[in-house]
Formats: C-alpha cells, structure tokens, sequence
C-alpha cells in the first residue's frame, strides 16, 4: 500500500502534509503535489494534515489513476521537503471544487526547495 494525492490538490497545494513526512517522498508541481509511491513508507500521517481531503491510501477504490499519474509526476517534479509559502490565493475557494484536474492540472513542474 502507499498513499496517493488525488486532483482535490490542485489550485490549492496547502503543503500541510510536506512537513510531516519522514521521508521526504513529496514532489512539487506547479499547482500541485504528488507522493513518489516507491518512496512512500505508508505512515499515513500526512493524510489528516491535508485541509483538502487529498490524500488517500491506494487501496480505496478508483485511484489507479492517482497512482499512476503519482508515479508518473514524482519521477519528473522537484522534491519538496518543506512546507513552502506557495499555497495559491484563492486555496480555499477550490477545495471541494468538481473536475480539478479536466479543468486545472497543469504538468509543469514546481520548483521544489
């Protein structure tokens, strides 16, 4: 099992869950974060962080594709170790927003730390 970040991340990218990860397996997009899942120790300890509900153990139905694009974006995006102050402006107007990553995902990395 790991844990994956869903498209409830993005335009939002709180950065909660970088800090409490011991493991440093978090990558950064430019309006997202994703979990390297090979990285992942399955602590679980940054899926209460997450004021977006964003997280989730890849053993709940439908997160193949999470897990995939997880993987995929780890493997491209700079590592992020430290909560950055680059959560956008408008975070809170998007949690809970529909469709996130058919209208908002952008595969640009961030720029890590």
């Amino acid at each position: 099992m790991t844990y994956v970040v869903t498209d409830a991340c993005i335009r939002c990218k709180y950065m909660d869950c970088v800090e409490v990860c011991p493991v440093d397996c978090f990558y950064e997009g430019e309006n997202m974060l994703v979990i390297n899942p090979s990285e992942c120790i399955d602590c679980g300890v940054c899926e209460p962080e997450c004021p977006a509900e964003a997280i989730l153990p890849d053993t709940e139905n439908g997160l193949e594709k999470w897990l995939e694009l997880n993987t995929t974006f780890s493997a491209q995006w700079p590592n992020v170790t430290r909560k950055l102050d680059q959560t956008p402006p408008d975070a809170d107007a998007m949690k809970g927003v529909e469709n996130k990553y058919e209208q908002f995902f952008s595969p640009e990395p961030g720029k890590g730390d």
